[in-house]
């Protein structure tokens, strides 16, 4: 009998034993909400139904359909298949309830309305008729439930605050106070126009996420990410030794296919930690390496993570510009943890006898199954031909699917197309129904004039500095995230901590691109920690010592981001360059911020030619700091001492030099 969409492992993940794979499972739907499997007629009728709604928004991207009546349907089609496969709660599942078929057709009857209401509709949200504000009322509460239903209550019990903020911001001490709004003026802003629950997010949701699934559910049925992740291994040796090499770079490979932090360290879990196990990895170092190279898939290019795209939204810019910014940070992120790896690999010390070739060569790979390259490849390709981003995801969707046939075990066959096209569909439905509840958050900030009153208080409350104003905004960011997903940190946050920076000087994509690095890192940031207690299921270890490693060897994506922000020059990081800089500022930032980060990451692994002590770690911290935040240690130079930290770079060097010389000094005398 088939079934819609298992929270099924990875392919890969096979090998993991049944206590550990039902915990897994569990982490997974922590993140994505708890599914029905549904069977018989059922299932086929509500896979048919996501099937339909990947074909309608595959239409849409290639035949013009009018934007409103795109994010209406969309919303509909999260709401109707929401109500379908989400339980009210876990003890009901896999059994459709009546009320799961009261408020399907509700979702049904809204979508209605809003559709054959049509212009109309928007043309009076200004004077509402009465069945107008019912249907506004029914239809949040329809998006609170759905979010409800697949992220959690945290999001929905955010969205009625702001409401309530709305509705009675009138009662508050200044700055916070606004005039106030009522149910007549509020609830058509937030469920007609296209400034609410139908707003930017959605429209994102609408024309590229879904696409991406999509592209990510053809790829994962078609077997490249069983091959990305045996190609990885077998590029870096295909010896048990290089398993933390492959961790970092099937990471990268896995980060289309997977779209998910969970699954992409669940799948590289189950291939590596027994060979990082038979090479001296302590489970919580091996649990933290698997969670960073989960976080690691989300913020690389050419497929970033859902908000990635709500930055080309936001900015007005193409989401080729997004990808290019994204370069350069990715390198240093993988740099940093190719580094550590290596240092992990000298100090834990390569067991001898056990280290055995495995797999085929990467040239026998290659040569089968070459074309999983070029599905990647593709995106790229049609975005620098022109084309824009929906059209170029569609058609590297294609690509993949019509090079699936040159293998007979990777084609994609119509029961591959239909699974396809149904788990696209269905793995969206948390983040659409995310966006539509951030939609909520973003219709009552721009309404009240939220954004502006906070930025000014943030500014207030950091004295007008820059780098206290960053902290701030960083801090506020990854609050958010400890109890929201990425994509609804960076929503909420766009709209409310953005425009701080912005104030200070900050160039616009610099300040949204600080704040996508913090969203994201509520991947590994307790308590909604997924990834790092998913690795720390697989390897046997604690989940905060897990955690605690995770933030080690992501130490680049907690510090990278404010070079762009604080430093004048550190737009270059970007690829974009200020007034007055040139790309040889560019190259000499990203130099210094990737020595400063292998400091900084030596200093973390207690490891650099020789065991560190308190002296090489503290001179090497240090070091890494003057190189990468220049800025906000010549300010607080300045607060404590009157004056500017006389050339903060070559001061950096120097300390650098300084603890290399005594780390070579004592390894001679170690060996002698």
């Amino acid at each position: 009998m088939s079934q819609v969409q298992e929270h099924a492992l990875p392919p890969e993940a096979s090998a993991l034993d049944e206590a550990t794979a039902a915990r897994v499972e569990e982490l997974i739907e922590e993140e994505e909400g708890a599914q029905n499997r549904h069977r018989g007629w059922l299932a086929v009728a509500c896979g048919a139904g996501a099937v339909a709604m990947s074909l309608f928004h595959l239409y849409a991207a290639i035949w013009i359909v009018p934007t409103m009546y795109l994010r209406y349907a969309h919303v509909g089609f999260m709401l109707c298949l929401t109500f379908l496969l989400y339980p009210v709660a876990k003890r009901f599942r896999h059994r459709l309830m009546a009320w799961d078929l009261l408020l399907f057709a509700a979702a049904l009857y809204v979508t209605w309305y809003l559709v054959a209401g049509g212009y109309d509709l928007q043309d009076r949200y200004i004077f509402p008729e009465t069945w107008d504000l019912v249907v506004g009322w029914a239809l949040i509460i329809l998006v609170l439930e759905a979010t409800r239903r697949t992220t959690g209550w945290i999001m929905p019990a955010i969205s009625i605050a702001f409401m309530l903020y709305a509705f009675f911001g009138n009662l508050l001490p200044r700055p916070w106070q606004h005039q106030g709004y009522d149910a007549l003026r509020l609830i058509p802003h937030l469920t007609i126009t296209l400034d609410g629950i139908f707003g930017t997010a959605v429209d994102v949701s609408s024309t590229l996420i879904i696409l991406f699934t999509i592209f990510g559910a053809v790829l994962q049925v078609t077997g490249a990410g069983k091959f990305f992740v045996d190609l990885s291994f077998a590029l870096l040796g295909r010896r048990a030794s290089a398993a933390g090499r492959t961790v970092v770079l099937s990471s990268f490979l896995l980060g289309g296919p997977s779209g998910s932090g969970v699954a992409t360290t669940v799948t590289l879990g189950a291939v590596a930690w027994p060979m990082m196990k038979r090479v001296g990895y302590h489970p919580a170092d091996a649990g933290g390496l698997l969670a960073a190279g989960g976080l690691g898939a989300i913020i690389s290019p050419p497929v970033l993570g859902a908000a990635a795209f709500l930055i080309a939204e936001f900015l007005k810019i193409s989401y080729l510009q997004v990808i290019t910014m994204a370069i350069v940070p990715t390198c240093l992120y993988y740099a940093s943890l190719l580094f550590m790896v290596e240092l992990d690999q000298r100090r834990i010390g390569i067991a001898g006898g056990d280290d055995q070739e495995m797999g085929e060569s990467a040239g026998a790979l290659l040569s089968r199954y070459w074309f999983h390259l070029s599905s990647l490849v593709s995106i790229v390709a049609f975005l620098l031909v022109g084309y824009s981003a929906t059209l170029s995801v569609v058609y590297a969707s294609g690509v993949a699917a019509v090079l699936s046939w040159l293998r007979r075990e990777c084609r994609m066959t119509p029961a591959r197309l239909w699974q396809a096209l149904r788990d696209g569909s269905v793995q969206v439905l948390n983040v659409a129904a995310t966006c539509a509840c951030a939609g909520i958050i973003v219709g009552v900030v721009t309404l009240t004039g939220l954004g502006l009153k906070f930025s000014e208080i943030a500014i207030s409350y950091a004295g007008g500095s820059l780098p206290l104003t960053a902290l701030y905004t960083g801090l506020i960011v990854w609050v958010i995230g400890l109890a929201v997903p990425v994509t609804a940190s960076y929503i909420i946050s766009a709209v409310i901590a953005a425009p701080a920076l912005t104030k200070l000087g900050v160039p616009d994509y610099a300040a949204h691109m600080f704040i996508f690095y913090y969203a994201v890192l509520s991947e590994v940031s307790p308590p909604t920690a997924l990834s790092p207690f998913a690795a720390a299921a697989i390897t046997g270890a604690g989940p905060y010592e897990t955690t605690m490693q995770a933030w080690k060897y992501t130490l680049p994506a907690f510090l990278l981001p404010f070079v762009f922000v604080t430093d004048p020059i550190g737009t270059g990081l970007l690829l974009q360059l200020r007034p007055g800089m040139t790309w040889l500022d560019a190259g000499w930032v990203t130099l210094l911020s990737t020595i400063g980060l292998a400091l900084l990451a030596a200093a973390c692994q207690g490891y650099l030619l020789r065991l560190l002590g308190a002296l090489d770690r503290a001179l090497l911290v240090l070091a890494g700091l003057l190189l990468v935040f220049p800025a906000p240690l010549e300010a607080l130079s300045e607060w404590l001492l009157g004056r500017d930290l006389p050339s903060p770079h070559w001061l950096g060097l120097a300390v650098a030099a300084v603890a290399l010389a005594i780390q070579g000094v004592g390894k001679a005398r170690s060996r002698a």
